[in-house]
């Protein structure tokens, strides 16, 4: 990899090496990466022991490196550090971490079992399971509710559009939850020594019980996705254990953890900006879509994620060679001047609102876009349409994750008359 020819304390992005700079209160870190994108072009971020990468930070770098997957790949791996040989081994390659063939391969098997019928009826479900959510909520009236909302809709219509029986459901939330909650999170060393395996342990598990209901549905297909993948004919191909493995792993810990985050930043936002929860409840039909985008693009659920360069290529008048490491920063392509008008202003009605929480274009472009959106729309409909609206209580629980923007808790209470 090429490192710059300096790279003393005078590093523009330096900051975002130290330990405590996701810990920091979001406006800081959102002026750091204002910062980096005054810069003239992309700024080197140093790792220690020699080694670093390239922080792509605006929105035209990342939509640039995302477009070009035979320059910038994903392979060995796009999370920060980059998964293991051996965990890869035995884990499975997840569909985020492969490039060309392979992972055209695997997309089209997994968009084929997409079928209308299906998102059909999911979309249908997930009305459903919003409705049931805020039913059980004025009925509980609980406190917290990333536990009680955020995270219940995801993973029930995930478990639905699987086929899960219920009786898996609890176990899996819980391996859910170890398996994300340290993924970014700067530790100290006897929690790293102690801690790396359980998430390894969770996925394991949830793999194990998935890869089980995959060889029942070989023998016994019913209406569902794991059905469908496991049972493909996509150029004499279907998923295999290991496949259908990784594949539910990231819809779990990705889709339902991606959703949650953006479902609770949601119901902060609204609170922090009643004008445009007015707005919003003024027409919910009217608004709803460009305030889902708009959720999005303000809490970017995913930070960042990691390429490997395999062919040179110049941004910016910078030379990439291969084997340099460039991050594509969601966080703050999201709130690029250049594109985004007032980039930290919440604002419903933004148009256009290209945002990149879904990624920034080509092959990677996040699967489950659309049943996110909808996820969001159909849950908010409910929880402000209903005759006892809710709000925020105080500032969200940030895990301090440099990965995904992720919330431990939030409480939140009933409006009342």
């Amino acid at each position: 990899m090429t490192l710059p020819a300096q790279r003393h304390g005078t590093d523009p992005g330096g900051e975002l090496a130290e330990p405590g700079f996701w810990q920091q209160p979001p406006a800081h870190r959102l002026a750091a990466f204002a910062r980096l994108r005054a810069a003239e072009g992309p700024v080197f971020v140093p790792e220690g022991s020699g080694r670093g990468h390239w922080a792509l930070v605006r929105h035209a770098q990342v939509q640039e490196a995302s477009r070009l997957p035979k320059v910038f790949a994903s392979a060995p791996g796009v999370t920060t550090p980059e998964p293991a040989r051996w965990v890869r081994a035995l884990f499975g390659d997840s569909m985020v971490n492969l490039d060309g063939p392979d992972h055209a391969q695997l997309r089209k098997i997994v968009q084929r079992a997409f079928t209308p019928r299906l998102l059909a009826a999911a979309e249908e479900d997930i009305h459903a399971v919003a409705a049931r959510i805020v039913d059980d909520v004025l009925a509980e009236q609980p406190d917290e509710f990333v536990s009680a909302v955020a995270s219940r809709l995801p993973l029930e219509v995930i478990c639905n559009m699987m086929g899960i029986p219920e009786h898996y459901r609890a176990e899996i939330a819980d391996r859910v939850n170890h398996a994300s909650e340290n993924i970014g999170v700067e530790r100290g060393l006897a929690s790293r020594l102690r801690m790396p395996g359980r998430g390894l342990r969770a996925l394991a598990r949830m793999q194990r019980m998935v890869a089980g209901i995959g060889r029942e549905r070989r023998k016994h297909p019913t209406d569902d996705l794991i059905s469908a993948l496991v049972c493909a004919n996509v150029d004499g191909q279907a998923l295999g254990a290991r496949q259908l493995g990784a594949f539910f792993s990231l819809l779990m810990v990705a889709g339902v953890e991606t959703t949650r985050n953006a479902i609770t930043h949601g119901l902060s936002l609204l609170t922090d900006h009643p004008d445009q929860r007015d707005l919003l409840l003024s027409d919910f039909e009217k608004y709803a879509d460009g305030a889902v985008d708009e959720m999005i693009r303000h809490s970017t659920p995913i930070i960042q994620f990691r390429r490997t360069v395999a062919a040179e290529h110049t941004m910016d008048g910078h030379v990439f060679r291969p084997g340099d490491k460039v991050v594509l920063y969601y966080a703050s392509a999201n709130r690029d001047e250049a594109v985004f008008p007032d980039p930290d202003a919440f604002v419903i009605t933004r148009s256009p609102n290209p945002h990149l929480g879904f990624g920034g274009g080509g092959p990677h472009f996040c699967l489950g876009a659309h049943l996110a959106r909808v996820e969001m729309k159909a849950l908010f409909r409910e929880l402000l349409t209903r005759p006892v609206g809710l709000r925020a209580v105080g500032l969200p629980d940030l895990a301090g994750s440099n990965f995904d923007n992720r919330v431990r808790s939030l409480r939140f209470a009933f409006e009342r008359p």
